[in-house]
């Protein structure tokens, strides 16, 4: 290592060259979720022409090669010359970063764009651009190569004043992102969000790569929020309807909230946005929110005496079990974390949110007492249960008893006691607990055994679930205080509580397990499927945090032992093994199928499946918890039809999955 530090060893990244050389910076990471936000940025700028009154037409097209377009009705991107740069105002936007109509409020009043480095980071993170503008009856398309562009194109073909706006298409750039196949769910999720924040605007999504399972939809909505939240509570039973609407202007804010409560659904769905940015982590304006629903609330219980103890409250978390909303605030200067925006931090918004709500939801009670009411008894009934789900906290607290290998549930723990180091696999069955039990290093690695399918958590309430056996014995043996209702403490954003990262909060939810990892392991069968399945949705429902904190995976046990010779080979799957013998040949192969994780050798369920040298684990992730929630309430909610309609719309698709 040099000794020497001189001016020679400062780099000076100019242009867009900085992008190119720390990209994560920019769209958080070069993964998929990297490689999707490239399409946001561009589409948000479409968007922001929308918000502003000049677009009401936005296309998106994902042709083959991963080729994106995005095309609008706006006023196009300005081409005259920039007085401080001397160039095209469209190659200033396309080439520099922090550079756009955004800052002064001059272009936009409200956007969602403010950083101005969105556009030319596509177009640095893009192995070429295309840029198409139409304005004043005439086009103009200028081309870039790696951020590098060819001069403006002048004036071309005449176009009628009426056909004007921005094309915009690129190609992503492989030597940046690890894979460059965008992921057509998530990109329509996101334009489908923008048509319900937008109402009226109308967006078209087409996915032109796969000539047997084209993709085109149009979304327009004209309900706007309230179809946003029709639509999130499509397979639940509403507890009234319509939706509640609340709209306020003040100064240069703008709040628009939808609520909705259902019947038989314990959790809280709430979703948020700033200028059109989804706030996934909440912020200031949620916190508004939620301080003055549990105010209005409480006010119009103590009012019309449906609470009777006059020292009694309903709190938040009373309040917002079963809710489902939609807030939406539009501001001049948003204050995000972060250059993906996750989390709104303007202070002053709290208190703006805060008194609006008020003001709109106590108009709204006061001329809606039957919604009040039964808003008001639901929640009555989550804090009975919730004075229950205490005293039964003990019974899933761990003991020292737990130090004994007469453990709840069979749990068959491990010697290390540092968490960071553990590891507990749970399992289906005493069988296939019995091979993993041999099979495991005993100084890391815990196993519980489950008795039979565990209860379906979507239709029970926490006291019912509570009362099941087996989900007693898996929240003792993973740590009660990472199951919402169960901890001793609860961050409640009523509170003027102060603002954490999401780090922050990920470590907090991994010092209250036993153990960072949780495996499950089940059969690599339709039953094993569904038993994942069933656990999955409690971890959702009810440990959602230790699902953002990363500590849930799902072991991949083999399906098949395929021996020729003397060498053998574990498949995972029937496409892998059809692969395989197409490799080695049919003739004179033993093929094992196994029905289950007990019919496996201890040793060998620990070379393919607990052997962190060799096996594979996959992490669940919640990338998208409204489309997640979604799904949960189909397949598993007790509405039959939409599970139906669900299966036969999926039922014949084999999906594959490559470990």
């Amino acid at each position: 290592m040099t000794q020497n530090y001189v001016a020679d060893d400062i780099k000076v990244l100019e242009g867009l060259e900085a992008v190119r050389k720390r990209p994560g910076m920019y769209i958080g990471s070069t993964s998929k979720s990297g490689l999707n936000h490239l399409v946001f940025e561009v589409v948000d700028n479409a968007i922001d022409e929308a918000m502003a009154g000049y677009c009401t037409d936005v296309d998106v097209i994902i042709d083959k090669d991963n080729i994106v377009s995005v095309s609008d009705n706006g006023r196009g991107i300005p081409i005259d010359i920039h007085k401080e740069k001397g160039l095209p105002a469209v190659e200033v936007v396309m080439t520099t970063l922090h550079a756009g109509g955004k800052f002064e409020g001059k272009g936009y009043k409200i956007s969602g764009g403010l950083h101005g480095v969105g556009v030319s980071v596509v177009n640095a993170l893009a192995e070429w651009l295309k840029v198409d503008v139409r304005r004043d009856g005439k086009q103009y398309i200028q081309t870039y190569h790696r951020g590098v562009g060819k001069k403006l194109i002048g004036e071309t073909t005449d176009y009628a004043p009426a056909d004007r706006g921005t094309i915009i298409t690129f190609k992503p750039d492989a030597t940046i992102f690890e894979e460059v196949d965008f992921t057509a769910e998530v990109v329509d999720h996101r334009l489908r969000e923008l048509a319900f924040l937008n109402k009226g605007v109308r967006i078209r999504f087409r996915d032109l790569r796969d000539d047997d399972a084209l993709v085109d939809v149009t979304y327009q909505f004209e309900g706007g929020i309230v179809s946003y939240v029709e639509h999130i509570n499509e397979n639940k039973e509403p507890l009234f309807t319509p939706p509640i609407y609340l709209k306020n202007e003040r100064d240069e804010y703008e709040v628009e909230i939808s609520i909705q409560y259902v019947n038989d659904y314990y959790d809280e769905q709430l979703v948020s946005f700033a200028n059109n940015i989804r706030t996934r982590e909440g912020g200031t304006h949620v916190a508004g929110f939620r301080t003055a629903l549990t105010r209005v609330m409480n006010n119009f219980a103590r009012k019309y005496e449906l609470i009777k103890d006059k020292n009694e409250v309903l709190t938040g978390n009373d309040l917002r079990e079963g809710l489902s909303a939609v807030i939406s605030v539009k501001l001049r200067n948003p204050q995000f974390e972060g250059q993906t925006k996750t989390k709104l931090g303007n202070s002053e918004v709290k208190g703006i949110v805060d008194s609006m709500v008020d003001e709109g939801l106590s108009n709204f009670v006061e001329t809606n007492p039957k919604v009040a009411k039964a808003i008001i008894n639901k929640a009555l009934i989550a804090q009975r249960v919730r004075e229950a789900t205490r005293k039964a906290q003990e019974l899933a607290r761990r003991k020292s008893s737990l130090e004994s290998t007469t453990l709840p549930g069979k749990l068959a723990d491990c010697s290390d006691r540092n968490p960071a180091n553990c590891e507990i696999f749970l399992v289906e069955g005493d069988s296939a607990g019995g091979s993993a039990k041999q099979g495991r290093d005993r100084n890391f690695q815990a196993i519980l055994p489950l008795r039979g399918k565990v209860l379906n958590v979507e239709k029970a309430r926490l006291d019912k679930i509570l009362a099941n056996e087996e989900i007693r014995n898996l929240i003792t043996a993973i740590g009660p205080e990472v199951i919402s209702g169960l901890r001793e403490t609860t961050f409640d954003l009523d509170a003027d509580a102060p603002s954490i990262s999401a780090d922050v909060a990920n470590a907090a939810v991994l010092a209250k397990l036993r153990y960072h990892k949780v495996v499950i392991m089940t059969d690599a069968d339709v039953d094993g499927a569904h038993i994942r399945t069933l656990l999955l949705t409690f971890f959702f429902r009810h440990a959602r945090e230790m699902i953002e904190a990363g500590a849930l995976y799902i072991a991949q046990p083999p399906l098949y032992l395929v021996k020729k010779g003397s060498t053998k080979r574990y498949v995972y799957n029937d496409k892998q093994l059809d692969e395989l013998l197409t490799e080695i040949g049919r003739e004179n192969v033993g093929i094992q199928r196994y029905k289950g994780l007990g019919e496996m050798n201890p040793d060998q369920l620990w070379e393919t499946t607990m052997d962190p040298e060799k096996r594979t684990l996959l992490q669940v992730t919640l990338e998208d918890g409204e489309s997640a929630d979604e799904i949960f309430s189909i397949l598993m909610g007790s509405k039959v039809e939409p599970r139906k309609e669900f299966i036969e719309k999926y039922g014949k698709t084999v999906r594959w999955i490559d470990v």
